[in-house]
């Protein structure tokens, strides 16, 4: 699975979990920050919410025309330099007064514009691995490889804002509100692991960090497009991104919507076996065991199958003993902590996904790009499907808020309704995500990488941006209907996909 890849996606990958690993454990706790410390509506959380998100990914496209005249590695480092000046803003407390929310709308927007540098650039950078011949046959297996990588950080991010809230209370005698701007403090740390990693690893990755421009001048070989070529990948490239647009609407209701469902429809205690999938070591092993069994049935050496073995034993050592150590009384359950599973599921998943279409494709039966594309929100309006299901007969949002100011009984589902749904949403987000990032670095015309990519960006801020629908939904409206609303949306998608799949196929040739 990791065999024969270039030392650089390994750097660069390194580099991208510590960034996103800091962003994530900033996003797990932003939206019930934004109600807790400004006392704000649902709807104008969730405005900013999106709002923020969309210039996270919407500025990609504005780095990446910067970085296709003056270098994708300068933009990545002067993207990491402003993001941390926007987090280390956002980590002071002020309030919840208008300076407060003056410096937090700052924050943002230096957070976005560093991200709108960085992020993509970075992946142009692991995409410009592979137009050498030597590795172009797996470059759908870097951005697996990649993107896995990136939900490294992303896993851990929501215990790791959790615990550091609880313990700055807990060790400071912090309120709530002020516990919040220790877990952006983490976003600090994470970047600054992040660049020492970038040029500590440099050397292996330095001669893709420069433009087609500057490769041509000194001498690197570059592709040469006709007019008519470059049209038709953009044009292709463009159809793309109009359908991934409500992939990520419905996606990124992870820190909206199905956070409030979270906080207000979830059973607040975990009892019993469901009680070990809320503790980040029980998942952690989890992954040791998938990965380590992977590595028993492709090791060709003896000692590689008995380390791989000895870690297994090892996990599932650690995985009963943990059972034995289950608190009959449960685990009370953070809104938050729910996030931590659709990083799980990338990461557990990966070689799962890579070994079916490595086998398919040695068939000659490997679907392509734009036809995983189309499956993945097929997937997605199922993922949606059963939250719709399982929430038939449950309270409206106001009902429910009613309830419980009255002291009434509330209508609660089991955690496993979440659980399942970010399990199905994750399918199809592998098929999807990494696979478009992947036809994005291969499909692009070169003068226009940097574009390009962020073309991708903008596709997902517009999708992000329209999160916020799921805000002003909540509310008065059965959740049964929330959720539809994405099912339909999704459907739509994948059918205009496949609908397209003709004019898709034949860029990529």
């Amino acid at each position: 699975m990791f065999e024969n890849q270039p030392k650089g996606l390994y750097a660069l990958a390194l580099a991208n979990t510590g960034e996103r690993f800091g962003y994530y454990t900033m996003l797990a706790v932003f939206a019930l920050f934004l109600r807790a410390n400004f006392g704000l509506e649902p709807g104008a959380a969730g405005a900013i919410y999106s709002s923020f998100l969309a210039l996270v990914y919407f500025l990609p496209l504005v780095g990446g025309i910067i970085a296709d005249k003056i270098g994708y590695g300068r933009c990545v480092t002067i993207g990491i330099i402003i993001m941390f000046i926007g987090y280390l803003l956002l980590a002071i407390p002020l309030g919840g007064g208008p300076v407060a929310m003056s410096a937090m709308i700052a924050a943002l927007v230096l957070i976005s514009f560093g991200t709108g540098l960085f992020k993509g650039n970075l992946q142009v950078m692991v995409g410009n691995l592979y137009d050498d011949t030597k590795y172009a046959d797996k470059r759908d297996a870097a951005f697996s490889i990649f993107y896995m990588a990136i939900n490294i950080g992303a896993m851990f991010a929501p215990t790791a804002a959790v615990k550091i809230m609880a313990w700055a209370q807990n060790s400071f005698g912090q309120s709530v509100n002020d516990s919040y701007h220790f877990a952006f403090m983490v976003a600090c740390a994470s970047l600054v692991f992040s660049i020492i990693i970038y040029y500590a690893c440099r050397p292996w990755f330095k001669h893709v960090e420069n433009t087609a421009k500057q490769a041509a001048a000194s001498g690197q070989a570059v592709e040469e497009l006709s007019p008519e070529q470059t049209k038709k990948r953009i044009i292709a490239l463009c159809l793309v991104f109009a359908v991934v647009i409500f992939f990520w609407m419905a996606f990124h209701q992870n820190g909206l919507t199905l956070t409030y469902f979270a906080n207000e429809f979830t059973n607040p205690v975990s009892t019993g076996i469901q009680s070990m999938a809320f503790s980040i070591v029980n998942l952690l092993m989890i992954v040791f065991i998938v990965y380590a069994g992977f590595a028993l049935f492709q090791s060709k050496s003896a000692k590689g199958k008995s380390i791989a073995g000895a870690v297994i034993l090892a996990a599932l050592g650690v995985l009963a003993w943990k059972y034995t150590k289950i608190d009959p009384d449960g685990v009370n359950l953070s809104a938050p902590i729910f996030q931590q599973f659709n990083p799980f599921y990338v990461v557990a998943l990966t070689p799962f996904s890579m070994a079916i279409f490595g086998a398919m494709a040695k068939k000659g039966k490997e679907p392509s790009a734009p036809r995983k594309i189309a499956y993945g929100m097929l997937v997605a309006a199922l993922a949606y499907m059963v939250m719709a299901l399982g929430c038939i007969g449950l309270n409206t949002p106001e009902q429910q808020m009613l309830v419980l100011e009255e002291g009434g009984d509330p209508t609660y589902v089991s955690a496993n309704l979440l659980i399942g749904t970010y399990l199905i949403l994750t399918f199809g987000e592998l098929l999807l995500s990494p696979m478009g990032i992947s036809f994005v670095s291969k499909v692009a015309p070169p003068k226009y990488k940097g574009m390009m990519m962020g073309g991708w960006f903008v596709a997902t801020a517009a999708g992000n941006f329209l999160v916020s629908v799921g805000g002003f939904l909540w509310g008065s409206l059965p959740l049964w209907a929330v959720w539809s609303v994405f099912v339909a949306l999704c459907l739509i998608s994948a059918i205009f996909m496949f609908s397209m799949m003709g004019k898709l196929e034949d860029a990529t040739k």
